[in-house]
């Protein structure tokens, strides 16, 4: 695997820190929970006894992120428990959290502190904000940055008002970006033989994935509103219901306008102004009605094999059973099935990064709280059963 000679520390919890380091457990990191005794990471408790979504006092959160990690329970509030934390930084390539802003350094474990003992550890933290500006210390989940980072505003339209994305983008692009920043590290760490910290906002991300919006604004002054599930330019490029759901059909430029116009055969498109972008702008509404009302005379799968034939890009809005049955996301290994310590194995989503020199891996079960202690620190650290008694018995390791 291509990170297997890379060791991560992983002091994450909750979902954008554990989404980043799943990342990197995927690609073969050896990713090493470092939890507090007692409770272990938050998600752990999280629908622990839910019917439908926990296995083995595990939720559906945790199983999913830590998938491919290991378990040490210590206790960062302990001075023999910094001191076991870092031998573990003495070995380790990369420590990864998401506390607030300060806890790292008020625990005496933020980069300054831990590449004391190791010039080489490269340090990642996912905060609301960052580390630096007026609002460093304002909490932040999901929906807060999803709201602040304007993209709320452009999800629903003018007359439902601002939508939140129904995946938790706030949290998993904190999450996306601190793995590729952890990566981005550790190459230059390759020639400069250091490490650095890597200091990512979750706000930043969704400033970031505006992109070419956020230009537009900016050349044009524009201030733009909901959209919906049309486009701001593209005419058709929307959902229509059809007989028995609802289908994506995108006609991005004349070409395919022309195709489309070809396809589907009413007379009501070939109004030769319509040949032209904006004028089919300007009569959207006109036209997303005139093809609603054909594609509701048939079923979505009548309309695909149609669409598909004339080469018009198209899609069926799937729920999730039917995404998570699609061919083209099981031939891709998109769906896996992890093994759990009890009972049956669980399918998750899998790994979307195909690295042609990588064969695709096994994905190994969740931890259970301290699973690991034992091992990684008798045998990765060479501690003998003596220290690990006297640690357990100071409550330092569990």
């Amino acid at each position: 695997m291509a990170l297997e000679h890379i060791t991560v520390l992983d002091l994450t919890h909750m979902l954008s820190g554990p989404y980043g380091t799943m990342l990197l457990a995927d690609l073969g990191a050896r990713t090493i929970k470092v939890e507090p005794p007692g409770t272990g990471e938050g998600t752990r408790r999280l629908l622990e006894n839910d019917p439908d979504y926990s296995r083995g006092g595990m939720g559906a959160y945790y199983l999913t992120l830590n998938r491919n990690k290991e378990s040490v329970c210590v206790d960062l509030k302990s001075p023999a428990g910094r001191e076991v934390f870092m031998d573990l930084v003495r070995q380790a390539d990369v420590v990864f959290d998401n506390f607030s802003v300060g806890v790292t350094g008020r625990l005496g474990i933020d980069h300054a502190a831990l590449s004391q003992v190791n010039p080489r550890i490269v340090t990642c933290s996912v905060t609301g904000f960052g580390q630096t500006g007026p609002h460093t210390q304002r909490p932040a989940f999901d929906q807060v940055v999803q709201a602040m980072g304007g993209g709320m505003s452009i999800t629903g339209t003018p007359e439902t008002g601002p939508t939140r994305s129904g995946i938790p983008i706030g949290d998993l692009g904190g999450g996306l970006f601190g793995a590729l920043g952890v990566l981005a590290a550790l190459v230059e760490r390759d020639s400069t033989g250091r490490g650095q910290h890597v200091d990512i906002s979750m706000l930043d991300a969704q400033i970031s994935l505006l992109n070419y919006m956020a230009t537009m604004h900016f050349m044009s002054g524009h201030v733009p509103e909901g959209t919906g599930n049309g486009h701001f330019v593209h005419v058709p490029y929307n959902s229509y219901p059809t007989a028995d759901g609802h289908i994506i059909i995108a006609c991005i430029g004349d070409g395919f306008f022309d195709r489309f116009v070809d396809f589907i055969g009413l007379d009501a498109l070939r109004k030769p102004e319509y040949r032209q972008q904006p004028v089919r702008f300007a009569a959207k509404a006109e036209i997303d009605a005139i093809v609603a009302d054909e594609l509701r005379k048939q079923p979505t799968a009548h309309w695909l094999e149609r669409l598909r034939e004339a080469r018009i890009p198209c899609g069926p809005v799937n729920d999730f059973a039917q995404a998570l049955s699609d061919p083209q996301v099981l031939a891709r290994d998109m769906v896996v099935t992890v093994p759990l310590p009890e009972g049956e194995p669980l399918r998750m989503p899998g790994n979307p990064v195909k690295l042609s020199a990588a064969p695709q891996r096994s994905f190994g079960a969740p931890p259970r709280l301290g699973e690991q202690t034992a091992a990684v620190l008798g045998g990765w650290l060479g501690y003998p059963a003596d220290r690990l008694a006297r640690l357990r018995e100071d409550g330092a390791i569990a």
